[in-house]
């Protein structure tokens, strides 16, 4: 029972703060509502007869790319918070080991993005199953997009934990959720823009909800979400290694 204090402690922390409901709130909504507004049209104008040529549960699941904000602020508030009050001395008073909070906050945050996450994305799915006459519902992507809606959460984690501030952390977490998408957009270069497909986490992570024409990605599915796995995965060992050795 001793080792599941820290994640107690974590868990009350974040229950307790109105903002963790309000963003998981907004998680859902965006998600669901976002998905709504790409499948309507296709479902007035372009399945008319029965037959979509649109990839339509990757449309269905177009709601991730805004709910992703969502997930990305939980996760810096989630370490920032305590940055901000300096509260985060009396954490570490009471639970000296470092990397047992960190792993807490991230044990906590990830569960609680990914079963937000699940709701908006299934409510989504249910939504296009009911509206589009060939949907069909695939696990592929469903599971992908959660999981990359929780490594998100992840990723501001651990920007709040090197950065030690709030806005500059979420400032800097949606830039790589939305500015970095955006030069594939405007670079001149086709090399550049495949690379960046292929290696920025974002555009490389959201190719797990393709179903068709998987050999035009720039990157597979699995592959494209261990990507933004690994600048999860870097970033919290990294934030690790400065939460171990820097003061409070």
């Amino acid at each position: 029972m001793k080792a599941l204090r820290p994640l107690h402690a974590e868990w009350t922390k974040l229950r307790t703060l109105p903002s963790t409901w309000w963003l998981l709130s907004a998680l859902v909504a965006l998600t669901l509502a976002i998905g709504a507004a790409a499948i309507a049209p296709v479902a007035a104008d372009v399945c008319p007869g029965g037959t979509c040529d649109e990839d339509t549960v990757k449309l269905s699941l177009t709601g991730v790319w805004l709910g992703q904000a969502a997930c990305l602020i939980l996760g810096v508030l989630t370490m920032g918070a305590e940055y901000g009050t300096g509260t985060i001395r009396t954490t570490l008073t009471a639970i000296p080991t470092r990397w047992r909070v960190l792993a807490s906050k991230a044990t906590v945050l990830a569960l609680l993005t990914a079963t937000g996450g699940a709701v908006g994305v299934l409510a989504s799915v249910l939504l296009a199953d009911a509206l589009l006459p060939d949907y069909a519902p695939a696990l592929r992507p469903t599971l992908g997009s959660v999981l990359s809606l929780a490594l998100v959460a992840l990723l501001g984690l651990a920007l709040a934990t090197v950065l030690r501030d709030t806005s500059a952390a979420i400032t800097l977490g949606l830039g790589i959720l939305y500015v970095v998408p955006l030069l594939v957009t405007i670079i001149p270069s086709p090399t550049w823009q495949h690379r960046l497909e292929r290696w920025a986490p974002m555009p490389a992570a959201l190719s797990i909800q393709a179903t068709r024409h998987l050999a035009d990605l720039p990157i597979a599915p699995w592959p494209g979400l261990g990507v933004l796995a690994a600048y999860a995965a870097a970033l919290l060992v990294l934030a690790c290694l400065l939460f171990r050795f820097r003061d409070a």
